[in-house]
């Protein structure tokens, strides 16, 4: 019961700190392009890879850390579900190039940004 409760309180943070991302992303770029949640799984990536690449380099985070960094604050902040959500509204308007360009870039830009940051842990942790 104690892990959930730690990713219960993980994930409250992280998806308080993921709506300011949206709000501000929405005040400084408007509303045209689903930026903030751009933004998060980036920066959640990124994160993600940091987090693992120094539980791998350290092996002594206890397992309520692990649960507490990367299920509940990481889990919170980012989300897919938000993307997919975009994707259909983005399909929805009609838009396809920048649901396109949306996809491409997200998936990209996450998945180098999360091994950028193993890369980065890996190298200054060694």
């Amino acid at each position: 019961m104690q892990a959930y409760l730690i990713v219960f309180v993980g994930a409250g943070i992280g998806g308080a700190f993921r709506h300011g991302v949206n709000v501000c992303s929405a005040r400084v770029f408007g509303l045209n392009f689903p930026h903030g949640t751009f933004i998060v799984n980036i920066v959640g990536s990124l994160a993600m890879g940091l987090i693992a690449g120094y539980f791998m380099a350290k092996g002594d985070a206890s397992q309520h850390w692990r649960l507490f960094l990367a299920t509940g604050i990481l889990g919170g902040f980012t989300t897919f579900s938000s993307f997919s959500l975009d994707i259909a509204l983005l399909y929805e308007r009609g838009e396809p190039v920048i649901l396109a360009l949306y996809v491409l870039t997200s998936v990209l830009a996450s998945v180098a940004a999360l091994f950028f940051g193993l890369w980065a842990t890996r190298s200054f942790i060694s």
